[in-house]
């Protein structure tokens, strides 16, 4: 009787986890119909698929997710508030919850409520640089950036992979006295995001930035303007054994010696003074005292034989008559280079990283 008693709770057991795995199945086909449709912003069907998926799998966090973001882009952001509060705990939630939550409270014009989530999410995940960014967007959408600014350059520290921190620094900076930082910000991100409109926003950017500080005073004289911050107090000095220069004072003059034999910008001139810049920086041993992960893989490139083409490429957006006569004339550098940097990407991590405040 026992061995019957066994062998029927085996045999209901495993029916119900044949059950509830038929049923998981058949939700994710359900939230994948649901997904194509909000894709093609029928947002009233793929609601409907996704209630249907949760219904029959009520332990996924992604199915009342997803119908919280078709209601965000239905613009019904007190119900995607609601939705999302019910899965706040989830054992699975995502730094995307807090993100969503927060930005619809923010376009529901309460941003302390918006504020209060982010930060809900930041103890979860301290190193979530989305969440910093939406921060920083909270002040970028009320055009005040000097507000925005220290979340995105936080947002770089704590996750450089992630690429939007860069683009919003890069911009901020690059409209500001303190060119410096959104060159290097702006190139990195282009590297990050190499592909997108975004990518050619920031590429005619940093050739723009070059072209407007950089100045041929006269034949023989040039000067470049990309830092006012260029004051140093002695007490420093020798306060710290360790004392280097600030980076800004680096760049300057390393750029200003590299534009040497120039008489004009545009995207063959900035080639070679990149060319040069990247060689003086090394040959003055600024690679030793001011380390910058962005030189560290030009100089990777530039031991590849690629330096000139990714120069062009990264520039292009700048001056497209130009890119496009050195891309006539040099379809085999081109393609070797395309090959190389498909396989060969940029990696940034707690060792490499490069931010203002550390430099």
């Amino acid at each position: 009787m026992k061995k019957i008693i066994i062998l029927i709770c085996i045999l209901v057991f495993a029916n119900q986890n044949s059950f509830s795995q038929i049923n998981k199945e058949k939700a994710l086909e359900k939230a994948k119909e649901g997904i194509k449709l909000m894709d093609e912003g029928k947002l009233d069907e793929s609601i409907k698929f996704l209630e249907e998926a949760e219904k029959l799998d009520s332990e996924k966090f992604n199915y009342p997710y997803e119908k919280a973001y078709a209601y965000y882009l239905k613009k019904d952001y007190n119900k995607a508030i609601i939705i999302l509060e019910t899965i706040m705990e989830h054992k699975n939630v995502m730094p995307e919850l807090f993100q969503l939550m927060g930005n619809s409270y923010d376009i529901l014009e309460k941003p302390e409520k918006a504020f209060e989530i982010y930060d809900k999410g930041l103890t979860k995940f301290p190193n979530a640089g989305k969440l910093y960014l939406e921060k920083g967007n909270v002040f970028w959408n009320k055009k005040e950036y000097e507000k925005a600014l220290p979340y995105y350059e936080k947002g770089i520290e704590v996750n450089p992979m992630f690429a939007s921190n860069y683009f919003r620094a890069a911009k901020i900076y690059c409209n500001s006295s303190e060119e410096v930082w959104g060159m290097i910000y702006g190139e990195i991100f282009i590297n990050l995001e190499r592909n997108s409109d975004r990518t050619y926003e920031i590429s005619k950017l940093l050739f723009d930035t070059y072209k407007s500080e950089i100045k041929f005073t006269s034949e023989t004289t040039s000067e470049v303007s990309f830092s006012k911050n260029t004051i140093i107090n002695a007490s420093d000095i020798g306060k710290d054994k360790k004392f280097k220069l600030p980076f800004s004072m680096v760049y300057e003059p390393t750029l200003l010696l590299s534009i040497t034999g120039e008489k004009s910008i545009d995207l063959n001139s900035l080639n070679n003074i990149r060319q040069s810049f990247l060689k003086n920086y090394k040959t003055f041993g600024h690679n030793k005292t001011n380390p910058n992960v962005l030189f560290d893989y030009q100089n990777k490139i530039a031991e590849s034989g690629n330096f000139e083409a990714y120069n062009y490429w990264l520039l292009s957006n700048g001056d497209k008559e130009n890119f496009d006569k050195w891309i006539l004339n040099s379809k085999e550098k081109w393609d070797k280079f395309v090959n190389w940097f498909t396989a060969n990407k940029i990696m940034i991590d707690d060792s490499n990283k490069f931010t203002r405040n550390e430099n």
